[in-house]
Formats: C-alpha cells, structure tokens, sequence
C-alpha cells in the first residue's frame, strides 16, 4: 500500500513557477498611446502610464511645441494623470518619447484605429 501512495501525483500549479520567479507579475510598465475619435475629423491623443516622478506640464509644453498642436493634462481617478492632445499625433509621441530617453521603444504600446 505504501508503494501505491508514494506513486500518487500530488497537485500540479502551472503557476507555481511563474509567481516564483516573477513576484510583480504584470509590473512592466507600459505607456499606453491612443486616440480618440471626436466629432468629424476632429481626433484626440491620450498618453498615459508615464513614469509620475516626471513633470507632465513640462512635456506637455514640449509636445505642443514640437507638433503645433494644443493639449492639456487631465486628473483621471483611476489611470492618474493622462496627456491629452489635438489630433491623430501617436508616432509623434510614440518617437519623441523614445528620443527624449524618457521610455523605451519596447514598453510602448499604440492603439487605435
């Protein structure tokens, strides 16, 4: 009898390994790029999930500068502060934000259309 429960499986967790090795699991950061479509052809660019050490008004201005375009900074409950800018502006931002060092290229993600 002590041969046959030594041979019994014991329980199996896929995860077991993962939650081991990868403590933070979904911690990587991303910045998340959007737009959104207004009225017309009016659109929106939403930039989201920047680091918040970072002053938000000062690559805002930034972003305006560089694109000719307006934006603002909006307090959102639940995503923490959000750029917002006029016009469909995502490989603007997706590029400036990888040459100002600010993210990397990988931790980028553009939806959309």
């Amino acid at each position: 009898m002590s041969e046959l429960d030594s041979q019994v499986p014991t329980a199996f967790d896929p995860f077991a390994d993962a939650n081991a090795e990868d403590s933070g699991a979904g911690t990587k950061e991303y910045v998340h790029i959007r737009v959104q479509q207004r009225n017309g052809r009016k659109s929106l660019t939403t930039v989201q999930g920047l680091k918040k050490e970072y002053s938000y008004s000062k690559i805002l201005k930034d972003l305006k500068k560089e694109f000719c375009c307006n934006g603002t900074v909006v307090q959102d409950p639940e995503l923490g502060q959000v750029i917002q800018l006029q016009g469909d502006q995502r490989k603007n931002v997706s590029t400036f934000l990888v040459q100002a060092g600010l993210v990397k290229k990988d931790n980028i993600k553009i939806h959309g259309f």
